[in-house]
């Protein structure tokens, strides 16, 4: 073939290759051309250079072909259908996928079984919407494909509360239905009248103008948008029928309405082309499983606590016989006085306390965070040939399983209260005394200079009084030590607060794990070679695995949300309207993961002298012999492991392997970078062989 004839050619096949971007068959004709042609799903993916179990997503529909796999699928399917006869009862079957109406196409097994339809809400939760040409379509859950007939924003939102049957019914009895959510692509935002991008005023503010022609329609219509305006999660609401309520939350794709860094992977980033059925899929597992989402994951992990323990009840009132609201004692009710030592900078009780840029010291300040921490390696660590990273499983979701933490306002108590461990809440109290070389467990000592001091985020020993949380100075009782508290502010209603929220990521963690492969019956290596493969099972599980642990970190910490330079210093900020913006909850958790962290350490140092030379949040270093957890974490003499230490597993609090490295390259980063630093933030790879090289 001549040069010319090459070049001809090659121009030829981008044109096809292009063009066989969206000319792919539905699924179900995928499935039925390769069956017919006697072909199985392994031949396509040995011929595709792909993995079988992507051959059999592309057939259910779950996940499209990318280029420039897509063009060679394409090409193949094209070639099939030219020898492959069609009979009239797969033409019946592949033209019945999607008609008007709702229609159910070919659920994936995946899907139904972690979502059970409420009958009321026979779509599910969540509608993704798309624009192919004129035809608008809403991607259900199950396969479900629904046509949407109509052209304005104020005429979706009416069509969803009175045709889409979409929601979710109450986690609890006391709470209310899910609003349905509407999940907008980009194709159907410019369909609707929305722009695909909002202006740089738009964007700080954080929502579309008010004399924007969407927001006027919706004015016109008689239906209002909440209070935080039109913005990548809006709030439409119509008046309600009595006691049901009328609102339709609308997710903006093309505005970040689901943050890359929070509900995907943030190295390669899937839900900007994800297509629209595997998007409600992956959503509506999460909602299925979580709840469904009410904005960032961070606000939906704080939601998903007021909406397993919500607030009030309804009651009947003895005296009248009619029904009232009342308060759920075992819930956070009401905003109460914040306390100055648990407050961020910025807050407004500080104003007039503390010049702007005053550094508030430990005596002015809680400060529970968790560890991080690195300290150099001993010369007979260095003999170690590997430095073998762990990581605690959803470590913050298992501190709050079981913790108390305060359900009212604070109570000061002043002139040296006596130290109560049933009162949640900050103390005042010198813990310098501490000497953990002093400890003894199971009748051994450590050392102490080879473990971080438990009572501080940097592992240094504290120097004088400071603001703790319950759980840290009930520590240093169980430790062995005296405590005197100089002052304290507590909460004397007090309950388990957190743990039905705790239960529920851990049992959708669990779920969607198993999905994986990774299973509580895996032991050893077993074990770790199932969490090895597990993001090539199946990639939706591993984001939704993704998404639930942000879910549980994200919530936390939106406990002690900060104003994010919203408004000025000591001006308030929307988060302190919450009734649910406590900070000392937030501390609590976080210094009960600490503690509990830290009694596995010790333990571990007692029973077999291993030490860990770094620590970052729930990651622990320890220098190994070999490259695997199962070379360093320690065992009793009949291959258990060790009790009261770390353990290899899938469930909370349990660990998985995380990375290794090697200790030369550790003593590299020590000398470039002068020991200012944390090898836990270094450590990516489990693979050390490149060091090696």
């Amino acid at each position: 073939m001549s040069t010319n004839e090459n070049a001809l050619f090659g121009a030829v096949d981008v044109l096809l290759e292009q063009v066989a971007q969206n000319d792919l068959p539905v699924p179900a004709e995928r499935k039925r051309l390769r069956e017919a042609a006697g072909l199985s799903q392994a031949q396509i993916a040995t011929a595709l250079g792909t993995r079988r179990e992507a051959v059999g997503n592309w057939e259910t529909g779950r996940f499209e072909p990318r280029p420039p796999k897509r063009a060679a699928y394409a090409r193949l399917l094209e070639g099939l259908a030219a020898r492959v006869p069609v009979s009239a009862a797969d033409t019946s079957a592949v033209s019945s996928e999607r008609c008007l109406g709702a229609t159910k196409a070919m659920a994936k097994k995946t899907t139904m079984s972690a979502v059970t339809l409420d009958p009321r809400f026979e779509h599910g939760p969540l509608a993704v919407i798309a624009c192919e040409g004129r035809q608008v379509s809403a991607y259900c859950v199950g396969g479900v494909v629904v046509d949407v007939p109509v052209k304005t924003i104020p005429a979706l939102v009416d069509w969803t509360l009175t045709e889409a049957r979409l929601g979710q019914a109450r986690l609890h009895h006391d709470g209310r239905d899910s609003d349905p959510i509407l999940v907008l692509t980009a194709s159907a935002a410019e369909r609707f009248g929305l722009p695909v991008a909002l202006s740089e005023e738009e964007w700080h503010a954080g929502r579309l103008s008010s004399e924007h022609r969407v927001v006027r329609q919706i004015d016109r219509a008689g239906l209002r948008v909440g209070q935080r305006g039109f913005g990548p999660w809006a709030h439409v609401y119509r008046d309600a029928e009595g006691s049901r309520r009328g609102c339709v939350q609308l997710c903006v794709l093309p505005w970040t309405a689901l943050d890359a860094r929070e509900w995907d992977e943030r190295d390669d980033p899937q839900l900007p082309t994800m297509h629209p059925a595997d998007l409600a899929q992956y959503l509506g597992l999460y909602a299925a499983r979580v709840m469904p989402p009410r904005g960032s994951i961070a606000t939906t992990g704080l939601e998903l606590m007021t909406a397993l323990r919500p607030p009030t009840r309804a009651r009947r009132n003895p005296a009248t016989g009619e029904w009232d609201r009342a308060v759920n004692d075992d819930a956070i009710t009401a905003r109460y006085a914040v306390v100055p030592c648990e407050v961020p900078d910025e807050h407004p009780v500080l104003k007039g306390v503390f010049a702007r840029h005053h550094l508030r010291t430990a005596a002015e300040m809680l400060v529970e965070e968790p560890y991080d921490w690195c300290r150099p390696l001993t010369d007979a660590e260095c003999s170690n040939p590997y430095l073998v990273v762990v990581g605690v499983n959803m470590s913050v979701a298992a501190a709050a399983k079981g913790l108390t933490v305060g359900l009212n306002g604070p109570t000061r108590l002043t002139d040296n209260p006596a130290f109560d461990p049933g009162l949640p809440g900050s103390w005042l109290v010198d813990l310098s005394h501490v000497d953990l070389s002093r400890v003894r467990v199971n009748g051994r000592t450590v050392e102490a200079c080879r473990l971080p001091s438990p009572f501080t985020p940097t592992g240094e020993r504290p120097t004088g009084p400071a603001w703790y949380a319950t759980p840290t100075v009930h520590y240093a009782i169980e430790l062995g030590f005296d405590v005197a508290p100089i002052e304290a502010y507590v909460r004397t209603r007090a309950g388990r607060y957190l743990d039905s929220w705790s239960e529920r990521l851990r049992d959708a963690y669990m779920e969607t794990m198993a999905d994986m492969g990774v299973t509580t019956d895996l032991r050893g290596e077993e074990f770790l070679e199932a969490m090895a493969r597990r993001k090539d099972v199946d990639p939706t599980m591993a984001l939704l695995e993704t998404a639930i642990k942000a879910t549980a970190n994200g919530a936390i910490g939106k406990l002690r949300q900060r104003s994010q330079e919203q408004v000025p210093y000591y001006e308030p900020y929307p988060a302190l309207d919450r009734v649910n913006w406590r900070p000392d909850i937030r501390a609590a958790v976080l210094a009960g993961q600490r503690i509990g962290l830290h009694r596995k350490l010790m333990r571990t140092a007692a029973a077999v002298g291993l030490y860990p030379v770094a620590i970052g949040t729930d990651a622990i270093i320890y220098p190994s012999l070999g490259p695997s957890p199962l070379d360093v974490l320690p065992q009793t003499p009949e291959g258990k492991p060790v009790p009261g230490g770390f353990r290899l597993g899938v469930s909370p609090g349990m660990v998985k392997h995380q990375g290794t490295q090697t200790v030369l390259w550790a003593e590299q980063q020590f000398e470039e970078r002068g020991g200012v630093f944390n090898l836990c933030n270094l450590i990516e790879t489990a693979d050390p062989a490149a060091e090696r090289g």
